[in-house]
């Protein structure tokens, strides 16, 4: 009768397999613990810096990453992806993490990173210093905290914090049963970016009279930002503010040139170079085109060179020289205007110089007036950072909220008081007034929306190269400087293709998948299982006539 029973229904479920899809299959997906779409993310990450500066490497070399997630403290971190907070690491447990061999580090940080701290975002950028110091071997990522990376973090701190708390009999059954996560980021290994170019865009105010004859103040800023990770630099004071200066100086005193009445007798040159971060590249190209080239320039009689570089924060302002200037002479003249300037402010600042000799044997310039000054033309950084070497410079944490608006138009209006003031011979004791009041007074609005727009996007220069097609920030650039100024053009740097002086590599950003899967203790523990079944199973068949003689025997008794 048994017998009968189970072979009709094999026979109903052989003969009715789409019955057996349709209500069986759906009910094992009902019972599961976790439904498939829980069982995978999929989302952005940003790779740390990667290029090459004068054929020394940067930052880390690898992208491709297939390992398990692993979070921090979790040791041992061999051939695991180790996965931390920011404000939960520091270079210590960074170094121990490298040191053990760890094969990859993603690194959560907050939506809005200008809610940490103070004393968290200096040990951010403590951080990003030494780790930018180094070479990496391991692929280093950077994600968002998104309610779904939340998660995963946080289910992998209750697992971890399970096993710290038992023994290693204890330890065993939860292993085989808990869940992990497998970061998997696929692609071709880092490869060189085709086709670097860095524009800068100039363009000039021609005083009156014959251009050659009249004197000549340059006014520079570069664009680009710079962070640990490129697609996260921002750099909204540094140098955003620089920019934005730069543009309000350029339509503030285009005003002054467009009246007859006050044109005044010299020339102004405008400058805003791509690859300020990098050496200042863009920069370099530009001296050299102004001054080797057989072309005219105005470059090599200008009276002194202005860099604008973070400017929309604090109360102090330092006027950052090479050679401090002699007495009477327009470098002088000028910073004693500033100072004259920003003692008439309606909020006082504090204007002082500082003095620091070129240091040929660095890697890298401290300031951009110092490309100038190789080239023995007067010039200087007027900047509210004291150090050249301030975190302030390269870090993902300067933010929109790092410039001050109102301060910022009132350094603006204090650098055009000065200007204006030499360029039209004017003492503090002959004028005590302002010139830049009523008609001619600083445009906050203008301000805020261009640092609005400058901070609205990462500006690390991989995300600014040129190709066939220029960014459309560089285009926006362009009708900036032509609505105001005359001769806008470009000036565009390409590295030497034999050796050279910069080279960038991609991925700047990707997808990383994260998949949720069983520890590899789990797959032989299983495998075990099923030869086991099978096991017996096997035994069943081939012993089934001594199975049944007993269950005979035993219902016959």
């Amino acid at each position: 009768m048994c017998f009968e029973w189970a072979e009709s229904a094999l026979e109903f479920v052989r003969g009715n397999c789409f019955v057996y899809s349709l209500f069986v299959v759906p009910l094992l997906i009902a019972i599961s613990p976790k439904t498939p779409v829980f069982a995978a993310h999929e989302f952005t990450v940003y790779r740390m810096q990667h290029f090459d500066l004068h054929s020394t490497p940067h930052g880390c070399r690898n992208s491709i990453l297939n390992m398990e997630a692993r979070k921090l403290y979790t040791t041992p971190y061999t051939r695991k992806c180790v996965v931390a907070r920011l404000t939960e690491l520091t270079y210590s447990q960074y170094q121990d993490l490298i040191q053990q061999n760890a094969g990859g580090l993603l690194i959560l940080i907050p939506q809005n990173l200008s809610s940490l701290p103070v004393a968290d975002q200096q040990v951010v950028m403590q951080l990003e210093k030494h780790i930018l110091e180094e070479d990496v071997a391991i692929p280093v990522y950077f994600a968002y905290e998104t309610e779904e990376l939340l998660e995963m973090y946080y289910s992998m701190e209750q697992g971890s914090s399970k096993q710290k708390s038992r023994s290693a009999a204890e330890e065993l059954p939860s292993t085989i049963t808990s869940s992990g996560y497998q970061l998997v980021v696929s692609g071709p290994a880092p490869k060189p970016l085709p086709d670097t170019q860095i524009i800068s865009l100039q363009g000039k105010l021609c005083g009156f009279g014959v251009e050659e004859q009249l004197p000549t103040i340059a006014i520079v800023a570069h664009y680009d930002s710079y962070g640990i990770a490129p697609g996260l630099s921002y750099g909204a004071d540094s140098n955003g503010s620089g920019v934005a200066a730069l543009l309000e100086l350029a339509r503030l005193l285009s005003r002054l040139y467009t009246n007859s009445r006050t044109h005044p007798r010299f020339n102004l040159m405008f400058l805003l170079s791509g690859g300020g971060k990098f050496n200042y590249q863009g920069t370099k190209k530009w001296i050299e085109d102004n001054i080797d080239s057989s072309d005219a320039s105005l470059l090599p009689d200008a009276l002194y060179t202005l860099c604008l570089d973070s400017v929309g924060d604090e109360d102090n302002l330092y006027l950052h020289v090479s050679k401090p200037p002699k007495e009477d002479s327009p470098g002088d003249i000028f910073y004693k205007e500033l100072q004259w300037a920003s003692v008439q402010s309606e909020e006082p600042v504090n204007v002082s110089m500082i003095h620091k000799r070129i240091n040929l044997a660095d890697e890298l310039l401290s300031w951009e007036h110092e490309r100038f000054s190789i080239r023995r033309l007067p010039a200087f950084t007027l900047s509210h950072l004291q150090s050249p070497r301030s975190l302030k410079k390269t870090t993902i944490l300067d933010t929109r909220e790092n410039v001050n608006v109102d301060k910022l138009a009132r350094n603006v209006r204090i650098i055009a008081e000065a200007l204006a003031r030499h360029m039209y011979n004017i003492s503090g004791e002959t004028l005590k007034t302002g010139i830049f009041t009523e008609g001619l007074s600083i445009q906050k609005d203008y301000l805020k929306a261009w640092i609005d727009q400058l901070s609205s996007q990462p500006r690390s220069a991989q995300m600014l190269l040129s190709g066939s097609t220029k960014h459309p920030l560089i285009l926006t650039l362009e009708q900036a400087m032509s609505r105001y100024l005359k001769d806008v053009k470009f000036s565009i740097f390409k590295p030497d293709k034999r050796e050279p002086e910069l080279m960038f590599y991609e991925p700047v950003s990707t997808v990383m998948n994260a998949y949720r899967v069983k520890p590899a203790i789990f797959d032989l523990f299983l495998a075990m299982f099923i030869a086991a079944y099978l096991g017996i199973i096997y035994l069943l068949i081939t012993n089934f006539y001594r199975v049944w003689e007993k269950i005979i025997k035993t219902f016959l008794s």
